[in-house]
């Protein structure tokens, strides 16, 4: 039987503006995961969202909702939780919601046994409170008066309120950091200590009278249970613990790895060992304490106005390049600097540049100098395959300066051969220690050295005399895709839809794309058949770029500022336009071809038209959510044609439909603007 590996990352708070900062945590969890199953292992990778709390309370109230039809909109509606997470092609494999029937049902055995075995009981909580934080504090771990974790104002808090003994567990959790590997990085485990151990570990509050919306203690009316008792133990009733609704528990349990933010290390590391001791269960194997995205010099935070938009970048750089840019560029544990400048940097020097680069040019020159196919019996020689298998075991770690010596112009071969042997093994123990980056750095080398070597053999000059230099350039090219199919697999839990275009493009079928082919040099056919296609990562001018997201921050800035009254003033007197101005604009009749809803995207449709051309013209509008594209087909539509094109989406548009819209009920009403089918297609209106 294949090994388990059960990895999680916390259920986030639901907030209603998401940004590229919650995808951090997750995207890393996730390229683990893949990473996990790439092996072959039994992965269950778990998220979800914490939903109670008085801010969700409170929230709900000034928005005119309940708590729940609040929290089901940001997690199930558009953009919301579950839209970002398929956006970013998050693979989990199991999604919690703290409101779930299971999970609350859960929650009130799980305190009620804790209660039953004395570690909880009832008195008078007087202190201070973080509301957005969710967050007891006592005066002593405020920082200048403020929340230790967001720097907001608390508020004194004085209720009554059921308490958990984790003060009875303090000696076993100091233990559990100091003497084992329980708690990553060792940073982490220092800040635990000095900040929360050392001053003396405070029974925890964790019960609530003053608001409702909670998981009710069922044998004690009108209280209800502390939001992170309740969030914590979802990591377990997610696998079936003291409910019926899945039955893994004893398969999964105990979590090999809760990768976190370094701001709820306390919960995971200190009060959550402590729940799991008084029930009597086991503990996970590893907590890990990511840092954070920096903006300006400061954690991104909606309250901050600091958001960057995943949305936004996606759709302008590619998911992948996204992905590939939060795990290549930031140190996994320690806090990173994001900018838009530093990933477009990234994407053209790592992915347009050099792996990009190495494909383009690999393929291209199969292409032309072989027809697009090579000769067999271009693969490895014996000599590489022997330096591949002592390299692979270690038995020599550089190219065998024994074979090198029968052939010393082979240099560049066996250096690229031995790198790409061994590198699975170092990658390996790099993604094992969750240093991410380090194996992305590892395989960039590769990368490199890949692209160093068609310098070195100057396939163009080779290929001058294809009948004394054929056999030596098919070789050079099998290499060279040899060492990209390494690359590709190791990338896949990165970037797994590259991955995919670039196995077509070298021509490496679906049984050299496995793990194990990632260490056996030589797996790829020498008859491979490779295609150039289509630039893997197209490098992006980013003067242009930086203008643009610039004018998308500041109409999202200036759409969120609060709007001031306007001051009473005279009538506005229409503005005119002159009927050379309304003369610019081109509005031409148009016949629909062809609509279909664009993917990820909830409101654009593609319209394919006749427009009078002679060609069909296309254009993207947003207007999904009034019309079913199949209604619209060879419904006759106006169009202005004369626009400057754009791209949404990634796809171009070339022109504007024409709608009626007004305000009704509260809400907008379009009405897509149609004219009797008679009327011929590139009329043009006047």
């Amino acid at each position: 039987m294949k090994d388990k590996f059960y990895l999680t990352t916390p259920i986030y708070y639901p907030s209603d503006k998401l940004h590229i900062g919650h995808t951090y945590c997750t995207v890393a969890t996730d390229t683990i995961a893949r990473y996990h199953r790439l092996r072959g292992e039994d992965v269950m990778f778990l998220t979800g969202t914490d939903e109670h709390g008085q801010k969700i309370e409170t929230k709900a109230k000034e928005a005119g909702v309940t708590p729940k039809q609040f929290v089901d909109n940001i997690v199930e509606g558009p953009r919301g939780v579950k839209d970002l997470w398929k956006l970013m092609n998050i693979s989990n494999d199991r999604f919690i919601r703290t409101t779930d029937d299971y999970h609350v049902s859960a929650i009130q055995k799980i305190f009620k046994r804790m209660y039953e075995n004395g570690d909880i009981y009832k008195g008078t909580y007087q202190g201070k409170y973080c509301t957005p934080c969710e967050s007891f504090w006592t005066e002593s771990q405020l920082v200048d008066g403020k929340c230790p974790d967001c720097g907001r104002e608390v508020t004194d808090a004085q209720e009554e309120a059921y308490f958990f003994r984790l003060s009875k567990y303090a000696d076993k959790i100091r233990d559990l950091l100091e003497h084992t590997d329980f708690l990553q990085p060792q940073s982490r485990v220092n800040e635990m200590v000095k900040n929360f151990l050392d001053p003396g570990l405070e029974d925890l509050c964790v019960s609530r009278t003053s608001f409702t919306w909670g998981v009710p203690v069922d044998f004690d009316p009108g209280h209800v249970v502390y939001v992170w008792v309740d969030a914590l133990s979802n990591y377990i009733t997610a696998l079936g613990y003291e409910n019926d609704r899945y039955h893994d528990y004893g398969h999964y349990w105990p979590a090999d790895v809760h990768i976190v933010g370094k701001e709820i290390v306390r919960f995971h590391a200190i009060i959550w060992p402590a729940m799991l001791m008084s029930l009597g269960e086991p503990l996970p194997k590893h907590v890990f304490g990511h840092g954070w995205l920096l903006l300006d010099g400061g954690k991104m935070s909606k309250s901050k106005g600091n958001v960057v938009d995943p949305y936004i970048l996606a759709e302008k750089f590619g998911v992948d390049a996204l992905r590939f840019f939060l795990m290549r560029t930031f140190p996994f544990g320690t806090d990173g600097s994001f900018s838009n400048e530093a990933l477009i940097q990234t994407i053209n020097t790592d992915l347009a540049n050099d792996l990009g680069n190495l494909v383009s040019r690999t393929t291209a020159m199969v292409g032309k100098y072989f027809g697009g196919k090579l000769p067999a019996g271009c693969g490895p020689t014996p000599g590489e395959k022997k330096l591949a298998e002592k390299t692979r075991n270690r038995a020599d770690n550089c190219f065998a300066t024994t074979i090198l010596a029968e052939d010393p112009t082979r240099q560049p071969d066996f250096e690229l051969v031995a790198q790409a042997a061994g590198l699975r093994k170092t990658y390996e123990a790099m993604m094992d220690g969750l240093a991410p980056h380090k194996a992305l750095e590892e395989v960039f080398k590769l990368i490199q050295r890949a692209n160093k070597y068609i310098d070195e053999n100057k396939p163009w000059i080779l290929a001058k005399d294809l009948e004394a230099n054929g056999p030596r350039l098919a070789h050079v090219m099998y290499n060279l895709l040899e060492a990209t199919r390494i690359c590709g697999i190791l990338l896949t839990p990165f970037m797994p839809e590259s991955m995919e275009k670039l196995f077509a493009q070298i021509g490496a079928p679906a049984e050299v794309q496995t793990w194990e082919s990632a260490a056996e040099w030589g797996s790829l056919p020498d008859t491979a058949q490779p295609t150039k296609g289509e630039n893997l990562f197209p490098r992006i001018d980013m003067e242009k770029e930086l203008k643009e997201l610039e004018a998308m921050e500041q109409a999202a800035q200036a759409a969120a500022a609060p709007q001031e009254a306007p001051a009473a003033q005279e009538p506005v007197q229409p503005e005119f336009i002159t009927i050379d101005d309304f003369a610019k604009v081109k509005f031409v009749t148009a016949k629909v071809l062809a609509c279909e809803a664009v993917p990820k995207s909830k409101k654009l449709l593609k319209f394919s038209l006749d427009c009078g051309e002679g060609a069909p013209r296309q254009i993207l509008s947003g207007i999904h959510e009034y019309y079913e594209p199949e209604t619209l087909v060879g419904k006759t539509v106006v169009a202005c044609v004369n626009l400057k094109p754009r791209k949404m989406m990634g796809l171009e548009s070339n022109g504007m439909l024409i709608s009626a819209v007004k305000e009704e009920d509260g809400g907008e009403k379009l009405h897509l603007l149609m004219l009797d089918d008679a009327i011929p297609a590139g009329y043009e209106l006047c």
